[in-house]
């Protein structure tokens, strides 16, 4: 796929795919727009499971165990995912059942959330939200690689990255804004978890639920042809064919499993300790019922409404950059400005600068890590394994994740020098290594 070709984003009729018509404007819109709710409901979880944490008594060291919820669910739940709605055919359609399903489990356990007891309760709880996310999610990435032509998917996967930065920006916002409001932001040992964080989960349930059920209802799949049906009944079990895929892994996959790996170790190192890095290291509280640490929380969410504002608008500059700058090349700045923003922390201090400088910087890497790495490697896989490709390629999200928490909790528990700021510096550290080896990636015409 030639990126510098305006034909990735405009649909000239005397090229279009006849299998796969060009979508207008309007269309692709409807189809990305339950990323918005998914992103809603994630960016609540990234925003304050951390401080929930804290509020129900955990320690620091006990945080990346506690974290371990989103990436061991990825682990089972996103190649099974992925393969079944490869295989799956009903009156709903393909991909859009496990939309549907997913989102309704997910507003279930946002709206429990905040209600939790204790900490056992709140670690099961962030079980049962990552495995039904990661049903909604998984079959997005697919999605869009079934109904649009190869050179729309660009477009395609860059629309999604403009309704996650749009939902994750409220997200982030939405506490401090109902503390404005006037909704009781106290804690007490009765009600450890504050009521903003109460009626912010609840109301992103529900946002969460319409926004899929909207490009459920909006967006129709095209049905598999009688071949197409004949040939997944022959074909062999799950566990087999997903094995067999990853044995015949594409080389332009391998390269992009090892960026996925350090980005997604770096991201994973920022979303578990930077609210409470800023509340503990930054500003210096030392209770997480004091009023210094809920001022930290909520400037530290401000930090996260930022970088996902400048995604939402980096996403739309895509858009247009995307005709003239390869995948490539527009990933490598990215993620060099996303790197810099994070190992930034390790000197700034200034409110400002931390969320319009370095929070900036981690914008741009977040909208191109939406889209960019989809864009390049989606050319390169078979038709008939979108699905089980996208689930196999989001290993490589989720094992530097588990390897992090795994690791970092040891880390934390035996060397009191190290605390929760060197492991977001850290994170930065990963993704200029990430932004490195993306430099490397031998040039494909075909997939830039």
């Amino acid at each position: 796929m030639a990126q510098g070709d305006e034909s990735n984003f405009l649909p000239h009729e005397s090229t279009v795919n006849t299998e796969k018509p060009a979508l207008s404007f309007w269309q692709i819109c409807n189809m990305s727009f339950g990323f918005f709710g998914i992103q809603f409901g994630w960016g609540l979880q990234m925003g304050n499971m951390s401080a929930i944490y804290e509020y129900l008594g955990a320690s620091e060291s006990e945080l990346p165990l506690l974290w371990l919820a989103a990436p061991l669910t990825g682990l089972i739940v996103q190649p099974i995912v992925g393969y079944m709605s490869d295989n799956t055919w009903c009156w709903l359609g393909r991909r859009r059942p496990y939309f549907l399903f997913g989102a309704i489990f997910s507003s279930i356990a946002l709206i429990l959330m905040p209600r939790s007891g204790a900490l056992w309760m709140a670690a099961g709880l962030l079980w049962v939200l990552d495995a039904s996310v990661n049903i909604s999610m998984e079959p997005f990435r697919a999605f869009v690689a079934d109904l649009l032509p190869e050179r729309q998917r660009t477009v395609g996967f860059a629309m999604q990255s403009v309704f996650i930065g749009a939902g994750a920006v409220i997200a982030s916002k939405l506490p401090g804004w109902l503390k404005d409001c006037g909704v009781d932001s106290t804690t007490s040992d009765a009600h450890p978890i504050p009521q903003t964080v109460h009626v912010a989960f609840t109301a992103g349930a529900f946002v969460f639920f319409f926004a899929v059920l909207w490009t459920v209802i909006s967006t129709r799949e095209k049905p598999p042809s009688e071949a197409e049906l004949a040939e997944t009944k022959q074909k062999r079990s799950g566990m087999a064919e997903i094995y067999d895929a990853f044995r015949h892994m594409p080389s332009r996959m391998k390269h992009l499993a090892v960026v996925q790996f350090l980005t997604w170790m770096g991201l994973f190192c920022m979303w578990i300790f930077f609210t409470v890095a800023v509340a503990r290291d930054i500003l210096g509280a030392t209770d997480a019922q004091s009023d210094l640490y809920k001022t930290g929380i909520y400037l530290a969410n401000d930090c996260f409404a930022t970088y996902n504002l400048v995604a939402f608008f980096t996403a739309i500059g895509f858009l247009w950059i995307g005709r003239f700058v390869s995948a490539k090349w527009i990933h490598v700045v990215s993620m060099f400005c996303g790197g810099l923003g994070l190992a930034s922390l390790l000197f700034v201090r200034d409110p400002t600068i931390l969320t319009w400088g370095c929070f900036t910087g981690v914008g741009i890497a977040w909208a191109s890590i939406l889209s960019m790495p989809y864009a390049m490697l989606a050319g390169s896989l078979p038709e008939r394994r979108i699905g089980v490709y996208m689930g196999i390629f989001n290993l490589f999200i989720v094992i530097p994740q588990i390897l992090v928490a795994i690791v970092l909790s040891r880390v934390l528990a035996q060397y009191d020098e190290v605390n929760r700021l060197h492991v977001v510096v850290f994170g930065g550290v990963c993704l200029l290594l990430a932004a490195i080896v993306t430099a490397f990636l031998p040039y494909s015409p075909e997939h830039e």
